[in-house]
Parts: structure tokens; sequence; C-alpha cells
């Protein structure tokens, strides 16, 4: 039989066994959350910031990137196939040959005023944002850029005149880009006459054409005879855009005894609004002082956005908008 003193041994001996798994349990614990805390360290450090630290995106106007505050990163718009443009700036042409002016019964202080929205073709929204203004507009289409069948299209089914925007050689060519239909002083007679009639054959609703860049080819008489004569065979008429002080487009128009005007005012040639609205004033000041003015602009941002907020009130001021076709004679 044991002694007392063995009994208090042997009850003594389990509890050094449990404090020790007791420390090792507890060393084992403290060792994991250490190393959970040091490997979460880094992740937290290359996670993404809070919302409210990387500040609200500013306010934009449409085709105008987002920028955000804090981390300047730039979204850029849509990418969209943009024609070529011609030599800026281009001449003035304020004035009206005797000739010119087709008849009117405008009251005194009061005319007609036509805009052509040049460079059609690119962007369906562009073309929406501009019908939504609600007034009577001719849009000039390009052949070949991405949109321009649905622009035509939709132009027609929104009744807004169609014109086809023939591209045509450029002072600097072939530095200064130009379309890869577009007419060419090396080509033959034939060969421009068949080029603008796949233009027409392209856009069929169309019903006049005016010249896209072309401060170089409209220079020459033959050739835009050979241009012309297609067009006059189609029954569309010719409006010149005058983008070189040389240009006889008009005058062979008048030649083959089409129906043809030019252009008077271009809206944009610098995109901002004071300029927009100021070239606006000087088209508004000519067709009261002749009883009628051609302006031409491009769908820019800028201009759709002037347009919208000024045309709607140029009634107020004796002008009437009408279509291109309406100011050729």
């Amino acid at each position: 039989m044991s002694s007392p003193k063995q009994r208090n041994n042997r009850i003594r001996e389990p509890r050094k066994g449990a404090l020790a798994v007791t420390v090792i349990v507890a060393l084992l614990v403290v060792f994991v959350a250490l190393a959970a805390y040091f490997l979460y360290r880094p992740i937290q450090k290359t996670d993404v910031p809070m919302a409210d630290n990387i500040g609200t995106p500013s306010k934009a106007v449409s085709g105008q990137p987002y920028v955000h505050s804090t981390s300047a990163v730039v979204i850029p718009p849509d990418t969209q196939q943009k024609p070529a443009r011609d030599q800026l700036p281009y001449p003035k042409a304020d004035s009206v040959l005797p000739d010119e002016a087709p008849i009117s019964n405008n009251k005194p202080g009061s005319g007609r005023l036509a805009i052509i929205i040049d460079d059609m073709g690119s962007s369906m929204s562009e073309a929406r944002s501009l019908a939504a203004i609600g007034v009577p507009l001719s849009f000039s289409v390009i052949p070949g850029l991405r949109k321009y069948r649905e622009v035509a299209q939709f132009a027609e089914s929104s009744g807004i005149e169609v014109m086809v925007h023939i591209p045509m050689q450029s002072k600097g060519w072939p530095e200064r880009r130009l379309e890869a239909n577009g007419l060419l002083l090396s080509m033959d007679d034939a060969e421009l006459r068949e080029r603008v009639a796949g233009f027409l054959r392209e856009i069929p609703g169309a019903v006049g054409a005016n010249n896209h860049m072309g401060s170089e080819f409209t220079e020459h008489a033959d050739k835009m005879r050979s241009v012309l004569e297609v067009l006059k065979n189609r029954n569309l008429f010719f409006v010149d855009s005058v983008t070189s002080t040389q240009t006889i487009g008009l005058r062979v128009a008048r030649e083959l005894g089409m129906k043809s005007g030019r252009r008077h005012v271009f809206l944009d040639n610098e995109q901002e609004l004071a300029y927009i609205l100021g070239q606006l004033g000087q088209a508004v000041k000519l067709a009261k002082k002749n009883g009628f003015a051609i302006a031409i602009c491009h769908p820019h941002p800028e201009t759709i956005a002037t347009l919208a907020a000024a045309l709607p009130g140029l009634a107020g001021q004796g002008i009437a908008l009408v279509s291109a076709s309406q100011l050729v004679r």
C-alpha cells in the first residue's frame, strides 16, 4: 500500500503535464497570430483605395474626358473616325454676287439662313444631337466614313436634307491627309466621273453636294466640270465650300446651268463658344443685309452645343432657317 506522500506525488504529476500543454498551446496561438499579422500587412498596403480617397469625377461635357481629382486619370471618349481637314483659315466669302441671290420676298430686317453641317458620317450620336435641335439643317455626309450609311438614312427619315460631301485634293497634298476615295488632279475624266457616280450610289437620298477640302482641286475648271456634270445629270445642286480664294466651282456650275450657290460664313474655324456665336452673328447680319446666307460648320461638341442654344431663337430676330436647297439658283 502506498504512503500518503507517494499518492500526493502521483496527483501533482498530471498537473505539471497539463500546464506544459497549456503553455505550448498558448505559444502556438501567439505564433499563428503573429504570422497571420505579418502575412496580412503587405496585402493591405496594395489594396484598392477606399472610394472617399479617390475623389468624385468632374462633370464632363459630351466628348470630353472624365478626370479624377486626386489621381488625374483620364478616361478618353469613344474613338471616332474623323475626316481630314483642309488648310486653315478658310478664305472669307461674306459678300453676295449679283447673280447669286435667290428670288426672295423677305421683309426689311429679315432673311433666310441655311446651315450645312459638313463632315457627317462618323457618329450617330452627333446626328441625333443635331436633329434634336429641331430646326432645318442640311447634313453633308462623306462617303466611306464609319457610320455614313446610318447617318444618311437617319437624316432622311428625320426630314433632314442630305448632301454628299465630296473629298477633293487640297493644297499641300499628300502631306495634308485626304480620304482614300478623294478626287485627285491626277485622275482622268472617266475616273472622276465614275468615282462621283459611286458616291451618289452610296448615298442615294442626297439632293445636293459640296466639296470637302479641295483648295487645289476647285481651282481647276476641267476637273470641276467632270464632277459637276455628273451632279447635274442626277439633278443635284452644288454648293461651293470656298476653301480657296481662287475657286471656280460656282462659276463652272453657273456655266452648266445647274442649281448652285456658295458658302458665305464658316462658323467654327475656332471651337470656342464666343467665336462660334460671333460667326453666327455675322451670318445673321449677312442674311438680313442680302436676304439670305449660307453657313457651314462641323459636328464638334462645342458647335452642337452652341447651335442648340442659339438657333431656336433666330426666328425672333427675323431669320428663317431653311435647307440649303432653298438658297441655290
